[in-house]
């Protein structure tokens, strides 16, 4: 029996979906029958056919922009917008090392981007009392890692809790906000990161992949998550299916976090 999701004809904005868990999730949307429109600092070498690549930078004013105008001209809005875009450049070494530039770029690829993206692209949802934003938070804004996530879980706390004020907001006006927490997901930049830990330990990747899920605490499914799964549960959320679900966060992390 065939799960309809009621997401046919839908428009989407999905940041960062060129790699990784972005790229997964454009698919993922496409397939349930989503108009999709994502962004990347560079042009695809493979675009998928029927997608709308708009190249641009969100960590900047300017690149948010350029995509708001996209929207706006191509479609007038969009019915789902997919914060998507994410990850860390910090070095290693944990506070003393993250210097102002650091965490600027830190916070402005995990947090302000989002921001930025709302506020153009909502007054138009709001305007017509419909639409889903969608947040890709991380777990690591309740279980950083010093030594290398510091940054990276902070900007991801304070977009948790920008998207949860958000939604008691303009959930009442009809747009469902939300927040998926994934934890460790592996996608190209983690099996590189991996990788990286395991040249430095003189080991393998699969030594390298033990060391970061016992940094994490273990994993009890004993593995990271695959970005397929963290896409389905995106896209079951962004759907009329899920339509009594806004201002929640949910887990997707095999079980890493403990209960508290």
């Amino acid at each position: 029996m065939t799960f309809d999701l009621q997401l046919k004809g839908q428009r989407a904005l999905v940041t960062g979906g060129t790699k990784g868990l972005g790229a997964v999730l454009v698919k993922s949307l496409q397939d349930a029958g989503v108009q999709v429109m994502t962004t990347a600092r560079t042009a695809p070498s493979k675009p998928l056919e029927g997608v709308t690549y708009v190249q641009a930078d969100l960590t900047t004013a300017e690149g948010v922009a350029t995509v708001a105008h996209a929207v706006t001209e191509q479609w007038g809005g969009v019915d789902i917008l997919i914060n998507s875009l994410g990850g860390s450049s910090a070095p290693a070494g944990g506070f003393a090392s993250l210097d102002d530039d650091v965490w600027f770029s830190e916070l402005n690829l995990n947090f302000m981007s989002a921001v930025r993206l709302d506020r153009a692209l909502l007054p138009a949802m709001l305007a017509k009392g419909a639409g889903v934003v969608l947040h890709v938070t991380s777990i690591q804004r309740v279980l950083p890692l010093p030594e290398s996530t510091t940054a990276y879980a902070a900007a991801k706390g304070a977009l948790s809790t920008y998207s949860k004020s958000l939604s008691k907001e303009v959930t009442p006006k009809g747009v469902r906000v939300l927040r998926v927490s994934p934890g460790w997901i592996e996608t190209e930049a983690s099996v590189a990161f991996a990788e990286r830990m395991a040249a430095r330990a003189g080991t393998d990747y699969e030594g390298g992949k033990k060391m970061v899920m016992d940094w994490l605490g273990g994993i009890p499914v004993g593995r990271p998550a695959k970005p397929q799964e963290v896409a389905d549960l995106i896209t079951f959320l962004v759907s009329p299916r899920a339509a009594s679900v806004s201002g929640s966060e949910h887990v997707i992390d095999g079980g890493t976090v403990p209960t508290v």
